[in-house]
C-alpha cells in the first residue's frame, strides 16, 4: 500500500477553537501524527460546542478531532514546558492559535522553539497578525467577519449586513494555514530550516474580498450586499418558481443567447437593454423584475429539466437535511463514518480533496497504555491524560533525524 503524502510529518498542536483544529485535521486526514496538546484543567474550549454526544462528547469538537492523538498539559508548570520542548525536538511543525505573545511569555516562542529544533516549523494563527495596532485584540470569528467588510457585503439590498452562515474567517485561516505549514515544509527540504507561519484570520477574509476591494480600488464605489445577486455578472442569482427557488447563472454571453429563447423569451437577446453583460448590468432592475416574472410562470422541477437540457447552470435551494441525502453526496461517499470510543458511530463530512493514489483516512483517537504514557509525561503533575487518550512521544521525524545525524 502506497504511503500517506504526509505520513512522515508530525505536528504538535496547541490549537484550540475551529481555526487551528481545521488546519491540523486537514493535514491528519493526509496521514500527519497530530498530537494535541490541550490546557490543563478546561480542555479545548470547543469541547462545550454543539449538540450533544453519547459519552459527553460533542459533535463540534468530535467532528474536528479525527485521526489525531491528544494529552492535557499544564504548560506553565516546569513538567509541562520540559514535555512541550521534549516534543518540540522530534516534532517537525508546532500549530497555535493562543493571544498573540502569549506562549512566548511562557518561554515556549518560535525562538525558543528554534533552539531546541532548527528545523521545526512554527505556525500561529491569530485574528489580525503577529503585529500591527489590532495584534493584541481578542478575536473569534464573528469580530473577524465585522472588521474585514464581509459583514458589509453580506445580506439583503437595503438591509443591514449579516453574518456568513459559517464561520468563513476560521475556517479560511484553517486552510491557509495548512497551506503555509505544507509550502514551509518544501522549502525546509532544500534549505533544511524551519520558519516562522504568521497567518491571521483578517488578511485570510481580505483574500476572499479581492476582487471586490480591487473593484473599489478602480472605481471607488463602496461595495453593498446584494442578497444572492453578484455585481459582476448577470443574471446571477436566485428567483422563486411556483413551487421553489432555483438559483440561475448565465455567465457568458454565448449562454445568454442561449438562455433567452429556452425561456420563451428570445427578444431579450437582442434588446439593446440587455444585449451585453454591461448592458444588463446598467438595467438590472427591469431585467431581473421579467426575469422572475417569466419563473413564476413555472415550477422548479419544470424548470430544471428545461435549463439543463439546454447546458444552462442552474439547482436548487437544499437544506441541510436535504444535502445530507443529495444523491451526489451519497454517490461519492462524501459523508464518512467514525467509531469513536464514547460517542458511538458518529457521521461527519469527510476530506474534500480526493487523490487517486491516497485517499484521505478517518480515524478515531487511539489509545496508548499506562506504561507508554508515564515514559512521555512521567509525573501527573506536568501533564495527565483527560477525555482525550494520551499518546507515545513519537520517533524522530525523518527531517530532524537526518539533522541529528549531521550534527
Amino acid at each position: 500500500m502506497m504511503r500517506m503524502p504526509l505520513e512522515d510529518v508530525t505536528v504538535l498542536d496547541l490549537s484550540h477553537a475551529l481555526a487551528g483544529p481545521f488546519c491540523s485535521t486537514m493535514l491528519a486526514d493526509f496521514g500527519a501524527l497530530v498530537i494535541k496538546l490541550e490546557a490543563a484543567g478546561a480542555g479545548d474550549i470547543a469541547r462545550s460546542w454543539g449538540p450533544p454526544l453519547p459519552g459527553g462528547e460533542t459533535s463540534y469538537f468530535v467532528s474536528l478531532h479525527r485521526n489525531k492523538k491528544g494529552i492535557e498539559v499544564d504548560l506553565k508548570h516546569p513538567q509541562g514546558k520540559e514535555l512541550f520542548f521534549r516534543l518540540v525536538e522530534r516534532c517537525d511543525v508546532v500549530l497555535e492559535n493562543y493571544r498573540v505573545g502569549a506562549l512566548a511569555r511562557l518561554g515556549l516562542g518560535y525562538e525558543a522553539a528554534r533552539e531546541k529544533n532548527p528545523g521545526i516549523i512554527y505556525c500561529s494563527v491569530s485574528g489580525f497578525g503577529q503585529d500591527g495596532p489590532y495584534r493584541d485584540r481578542a478575536a473569534l470569528d464573528l469580530i473577524l467577519q465585522a472588521e474585514s467588510g464581509m459583514i458589509s457585503v453580506t445580506g439583503e439590498p437595503g438591509g443591514h449586513g449579516v453574518r456568513c452562515g459559517v464561520s468563513i474567517a476560521d475556517l479560511t485561516a484553517g486552510m491557509y494555514a495548512a497551506f503555509g505549514i505544507l509550502l514551509a515544509l518544501r522549502a525546509r527540504e532544500r534549505t533544511g530550516r524551519g520558519q516562522a507561519i504568521d497567518v491571521s484570520m483578517l488578511e485570510g477574509q481580505l483574500s476572499l474580498l479581492g476582487v471586490m476591494i480591487g473593484a473599489y480600488l478602480a472605481d471607488g464605489q463602496v461595495p453593498e450586499p446584494m442578497g444572492t445577486a453578484y455585481k459582476a455578472l448577470l443574471p446571477y442569482q436566485t428567483f422563486r418558481t411556483r413551487t421553489r427557488d432555483l438559483a440561475l447563472a448565465v455567465g457568458s454571453e454565448k449562454l445568454w443567447k442561449v438562455f433567452c429563447p429556452v425561456i420563451g423569451c428570445p427578444e431579450l437577446a437582442d434588446d439593446p437593454r440587455y444585449r451585453r453583460n454591461a448592458d444588463r448590468a446598467r438595467n438590472r432592475e427591469s431585467l431581473i423584475a421579467t426575469l422572475q416574472d417569466v419563473f413564476l410562470t413555472r415550477t422548479y422541477e419544470e424548470w430544471e429539466a428545461l435549463l439543463l437540457a439546454n447546458g444552462i447552470p442552474v439547482g436548487a435551494i437544499n437544506n441541510i437535511e436535504e444535502v445530507v441525502a443529495h444523491p451526489q453526496v451519497e454517490a461519492r461517499e462524501s459523508l464518512v463514518e467514525m467509531d469513536h470510543p464514547r460517542a458511538g458511530k458518529v457521521r461527519m463530512v469527510g476530506a474534500p480533496v480526493r487523490l487517486s493514489e491516497t485517499r484521505a483516512r478517518c480515524e478515531r483517537r487511539r489509545r496508548c497504555s499506562a506504561s507508554t504514557r508515564r515514559r512521555c509525561c512521567g509525573s501527573s503533575s506536568g501533564s495527565r491524560p483527560r477525555r482525550s487518550p494520551p499518546f507515545a512521544p513519537p520517533a524522530p521525524s525523518a527531517h530532524n533525524a537526518r539533522h541529528e545525524r549531521r550534527r
